[in-house]
């Protein structure tokens, strides 16, 4: 059985991410370790570290999962905002690390100036200062695929492939392929054929190897728009085949699946039963 999961809220404590992600019969979790939105957290004490660190123990979740601040840019073309983003994402990676976490997953950045050659090379440099930041680090950061939205990095496999050729160690990194981001920016998931064609091309350019964890979310939007918009498992362009390949797939059978699908749905039903119910009812289906 795949590793499922989803993005869980952390307010009142980070712990509480891994509480929620149990009483939802999860395997797996992502949470952001601090407020997404701002620059600034509350820092971790020590009495956090331990509270999480012993719920994560008692909880069997594996390969937790940290997503960085949506602030942060590595791409920028702007100093200021570039060694801010780096100082930030060095502070990111603090945090996920004293609380034990397997994977850091950030979005590549976006080079406002458009020039993506320069943007890639800012992302490399700033990993090469980041891992030299945090030596012996454990956890280990995953670069996300993107959409294409606006001029983001991240939406074509020849990015992320540029990015591990360049940098000093790219043992220390890994990917997150995110469906709806991969479907937005062009690449099918189906059927069948399509679908082996795009991890083929993933596998030539990156290395399947270099995949460490999946984004499960259905898209709003059609194939091809570069626009990110999550929706429910099934109910997006993607419809369920994709899910069905991925999930049925023994090469990612202990990968990490988490979904970051909308959250409520009518009447405040959580949609995270109905998410992970819906991709458990994949596993071992036949078309």
């Amino acid at each position: 059985m795949p590793l499922f999961g989803a993005h869980m809220s952390a307010a009142g404590g980070c712990h509480n991410a891994l509480t929620a992600a149990v009483a939802h019969d999860f395997d797996t979790v992502q949470l952001f370790t601090k407020n997404n939105n701002q620059w600034n957290g509350k820092e971790l004490t020590a009495d956090d570290v331990q509270l999480f660190r012993v719920t994560l123990k008692t909880s069997k979740l594996k390969f937790p999962t940290a997503h960085d601040s949506y602030l942060i840019n590595l791409a920028s073309p702007d100093a200021t905002l570039y060694q801010r983003s780096l100082a930030a994402f060095v502070i990111e990676m603090q945090r996920a690390e004293a609380l034990g976490l397997s994977y850091l997953v950030m979005h590549p950045g976006t080079p406002t100036d458009g020039d993506e050659s320069a943007g890639l090379g800012r992302i490399v440099r700033a990993l090469d200062a980041v891992h030299d930041r945090c030596p012996k680090y454990r956890v280990k950061i995953l670069l996300e695929t993107t959409a294409g939205q606006g001029k983001s990095l991240g939406h074509r496999f020849e990015h992320l492939a540029a990015i591990f050729d360049s940098v000093k160690d790219a043992r220390r990194l890994g990917v997150c392929l995110d469906t709806c981001h991969v479907f937005a920016a062009g690449y099918l998931l189906a059927p069948a054929t399509e679908y082996e064609k795009t991890l083929t091309t993933f596998d030539r350019l990156i290395g399947l190897n270099k995949l460490k964890a999946f984004h499960m979310n259905d898209s709003k939007k059609p194939f091809g728009s570069r626009v990110d918009r999550h929706e429910h498992i099934g109910q997006g362009f993607l419809g369920l085949e994709p899910f069905r390949l991925l999930v049925n797939d023994p090469r990612f059978e202990k990968i990490p699946m988490i979904m970051e699908t909308p959250k409520e749905g009518l009447a405040g039903e959580d949609m995270d039963v109905m998410n992970l119910k819906i991709l458990r009812s994949l596993v071992g289906k036949k078309k």
